[in-house]
């Protein structure tokens, strides 16, 4: 199974490749194909059952990228990227009386088996980083408001992947690789770290409906041999992408402890054996 590392390994050949032989047009296309942002559900995926999740609960399986499961919040439904299913509960079919936009549609997993669904969502902008950011975020907080507001108790996880340096689009389109600077390097990751770690951490079932369980900002540089993924503050200190002195910290949103802390969480208030 392939792990992290695997994983932007794998993503930095494939997207340097299509540059070489397609240009930004070809980069474009291999992105908007999503063979790069499975490769990093399958890592997810990979890492829970190496901590013990059954693969035969992981839906979609490991290797697979169809077959999502379609889960019913308050405001809509949606197709969840990875979902661990318990073991101990079955599909109980409810037509959804709240108000609202769903109110009298039918929910084929009921809302019992929905809050004890484990789900994981993958996301990545692997270029445009500074563009779009509000309807981004927007975005990001409001699929866990949806789910929470129905099913409180229901443990979500977020994987978001940036790169410290985007490909540069105008040698991409002489099918060169190369990378755009960015003087201000540190603020632009504050602002991202500051604003994840704002929706990370629900540690309570009462309030906050608008965070995670656990986030993982998946910080990765790809303007090396090989990929660089940073886990801690002193890294990216280290590196000078972070101010010696700053308030903004990756400590509680990276990716050794994203799965094995959702497992805990989900433990907590659920039981454990749900997913051996």
């Amino acid at each position: 199974m392939i792990s992290i590392q695997e994983a932007v390994n794998q993503i930095k050949k494939l997207i340097e490749d299509a540059i070489i032989k397609g240009g930004e047009e070809g980069k474009n296309n291999l992105i908007r194909t999503q063979i790069p942002i499975c490769i990093i559900h399958d890592s997810v995926k990979a890492e829970f059952i190496k901590n013990g999740v059954n693969p035969n609960l992981v839906a979609p399986v490991y290797g697979a990228h169809v077959g999502e499961q379609k889960l019913a919040g308050f405001f809509k439904c949606k197709a969840q990227d990875i979902c661990f299913m318990p073991n101990n509960l079955k599909k109980v079919e409810e037509v959804l009386n709240f108000d609202g936009i769903l109110k009298g549609k039918k929910d084929k997993f009921g809302h019992t088996l929905t809050e004890h669904i484990l789900s994981v969502n993958v996301r990545s902008q692997l270029s445009s980083t500074t563009k779009n950011f509000d309807t981004l975020y927007e975005r990001t907080f409001a699929e866990a408001l949806n789910l929470h507001l129905r099913c409180p108790k229901m443990v979500l996880g977020e994987l978001y992947m940036i790169p410290v340096y985007e490909y540069d689009d105008k040698l991409a389109k002489n099918n060169k690789v190369g990378f755009k600077k960015n003087k201000n390097i540190s603020k632009h990751l504050e602002k991202y770290i500051y604003s994840f770690n704002a929706v990370n951490g629900r540690n309570s079932i009462y309030g906050e409906e608008y965070k995670y369980e656990r986030v993982c900002l998946l910080i990765v540089d790809f303007n090396r041999k090989t990929p660089k993924i940073y886990n801690t503050n002193a890294q990216l200190i280290a590196d000078n992408l972070l101010p010696a002195v700053t308030t903004a910290s990756i400590d509680n949103m990276n990716y050794p402890t994203f799965a094995r802390e959702l497992i805990k969480t989900y433990e907590q208030r659920f039981g454990t054996g749900r997913f051996i």
